[in-house]
């Protein structure tokens, strides 16, 4: 072994060790330098240990004068108690320390373009730390995250493994069907004018494992799609894909309910109760205006479609004759966190739920007697008693409405209602509550959204479009409206929702080439596109496909709930910017024009 090779990590180092010789090996975390002593903090993943250099021994000295902030060092010396009251609690190495025999430089650093310590300092700008990532990747709580998604990662392959799953890949080059987000395409070198998409999902492949045979499969798969981007996003992605034979739905939950307390338990340290609660798509649309509802808080949307158009409000009643809706939210005491200017046209609120495509925000502000505000004057005297009923509004509370077509309330309301919950504080998030705050499982909301439509119509292309995928399962009640009203038509479909996000995705798969084609004419798709396009599929469902079904869970997302960020960007190593640029290594970038001739795009 070299003499500069360590013996302990920057992080083991206890009482037990005080008079061994050890080899420290790690990057100059700080230094501190008086007449007789130079004090080094060294730093690697695991902790840090002060190194103590003495002026006695001019060797020493001359390297410590020397040293900068993240040079890489080796440091041979002997563990030493900290003098009394010197001891840090705040280190795991703080009731020690080590004296330098010897220091040796490994490699120079110069001025970090930002401090890295996180300690005092605002942290640097995200497109500068991106730019410099494996600089941004030494801080302490960067390296938390990841070593969470490790043990995230590790306690899904180990809890897979035993419940007889097997670990499987499968293409990152395949045949490119236009759904949905854009593909990422790569022309062919070999075949000029062809070109392979990179996956947005293995769900093609991981049918075809199904029909072969491999009844319990999963895969932490690398995905991609071409989609515009914001802080929960990246173009390239992760995902657990999990897919099974013989089963239903409740098969399916049971498997992701158990993997998902596992998690909690051992990444953690919590116990998530199971089962979990089940919320079907129209309630939560109806309740929350969302199909990822954030259940932390209550703040329900309530219908007051009714109770509109007994007023004498114009704009209720023009909605209603149009075959809109009126719903609204009661802000429990916040009558004094909104002015009127905040809640009348231009205001914040507003302005806020504008950017939905709302045309407005009625109001009302809630007195022990009365109503005052914008609207109050077009209800009479019972209606108003109604509104407080049916709002259990009391006095200080503040009545916020949007009328217009459903889609439209539901996601300016559903915004809204997240947006008032932070401004309100109505729920607490776990690592905002101080540096040793430790999550419990009161800090996660999880359930299943259940019974989602099969089909959305698109007005702008006027047809049925599928609200998941073509190829999930429609409730067996319901293929007979099929042809006949595919809106009436629920999917064995199922989202996991946990605090608000998304986590995962799935459903039952159509196993029936003979559903599958009625599904395709619903979607106004026909047979001969329907072949061109997912062909290799359609043959495989003829050979003896058994009834299969599956989830997706986005651990990127997931590892966000677990390590208490709301930047997707946080829980990658090497993620792009919200331009889905790398700025570390520049890409995407131009290519030389002998390889663009290679591939045919050049002539």
């Amino acid at each position: 072994m070299a003499e500069w090779q360590r013996t302990h990590t920057c992080g083991e180092l206890r009482d037990l060790h005080i008079g061994q010789m050890v080899v420290l090996n790690g990057w100059v975390n700080t230094f501190r330098g008086y007449n007789d002593q130079v004090f080094v903090d060294i730093r690697d993943r695991y902790g840090i240990t002060q190194v103590v250099l003495e002026a006695d021994d001019p060797a020493i000295v001359a390297v410590g004068k020397e040293i900068g902030r993240e040079f890489v060092i080796s440091v041979a010396g002997k563990v030493a108690a900290r003098l009394p009251g010197k001891d840090n609690a705040k280190m795991a190495t703080g009731k020690i320390e080590v004296k330098a025999a010897k220091v040796a430089i490994l490699n120079r650093c110069p001025t970090p373009p930002f401090e890295i310590t996180e300690f005092g300092t605002e942290i640097a700008n995200e497109d500068l730390r991106l730019q410099y990532r494996y600089l941004d990747l030494r801080r302490k709580s960067l390296q938390n995250v990841l070593i969470i998604r490790h043990r995230l990662n590790k306690v899904i392959r180990d809890h897979l493994d035993f419940q007889g799953f097997l670990e499987m890949e499968t293409p990152l080059l395949g045949k490119s069907t236009p759904e949905g987000a854009r593909d990422y395409l790569v022309p062919s070198r070999v075949w000029h004018g062809e070109w392979y998409a990179l996956p947005q999902s293995p769900q093609l492949y991981k049918q075809l494992l199904m029909v072969a045979g491999y009844d319990k499969y999963f895969q932490i798969a690398r995905c991609l799609r071409d989609e515009d981007l914001r802080a929960d996003r990246q173009p390239e992605f992760t995902q657990l894909d999990v897919e099974m034979s013989f089963v239903e739905m409740d098969d399916i939950f049971r498997v992701v309910e158990g993997l998902v307390a596992d998690i909690f338990h051992r990444v953690l340290g919590i116990n998530i109760t199971t089962p979990l609660p089940r919320l079907k798509y129209a309630e939560a649309m109806l309740k929350y205006g969302s199909d990822k509802p954030d259940l932390r808080f209550g703040m329900e949307i309530t219908e007051v479609s009714d109770l509109a158009g007994q007023s004498e409000f114009k704009v209720f009643k023009d909605v209603l004759a149009a075959g809109g809706v009126v719903r609204g939210l009661n802000a429990r005491k916040a009558a004094d966190k909104f002015s009127n200017t905040d809640l009348k046209p231009g205001g914040k609120l507003s302005e806020f739920v504008a950017g939905y495509k709302a045309k407005g925000l009625a109001w009302m502000k809630v007195e022990a007697d009365k109503f005052t505000g914008s609207i109050e004057k077009f209800f009479g005297p019972e209606q108003q008693k109604s509104l407080r009923e049916r709002f259990k509004a009391e006095a200080g509370d503040v009545l916020l409405f949007v009328a217009d077509q459903e889609p439209v309330v539901c996601d300016a309301l559903g915004a809204l209602r997240s947006h008032l919950a932070a401004q309100l504080k109505l729920y607490t998030n776990w690592w905002e509550r101080g540096e040793d705050a430790k999550p419990t499982a009161d800090d996660f909301k999880i359930a299943w959204v259940i019974d989602f439509p099969s089909f959305m119509y698109d007005a702008e292309e006027k047809r049925w479009v599928a609200n998941h995928h073509p190829f999930t399962a429609p409730r067996d009640e319901h293929i007979a409206h099929l042809e006949s009203d595919p809106g009436k038509v629920l999917a064995k479909a199922y989202d996991l929702v946990i605090n608000g996000y998304e986590v995962g995705g799935g459903s039952i798969r159509i196993h029936n080439p003979e559903v599958q084609s009625r599904v395709f004419t619903a979607l106004g798709m026909p047979i001969e596109d329907a072949k061109q396009r997912f062909g290799f599929l359609l043959d495989a469902l003829k050979f003896g496909a058994p009834p299969h079904g599956g989830i997706a869970l986005g651990l990127d997302r997931f590892a966000m709930m677990l390590a208490g960020t709301t930047n997707i960007r946080d829980v990658i190593a090497f993620p792009k910017n919200q331009r889905a640029r790398d700025l570390m290594t520049g890409a995407p970038a131009p290519v030389e024009s002998r390889q663009l001739k290679d591939l045919g795009l050049m002539t």
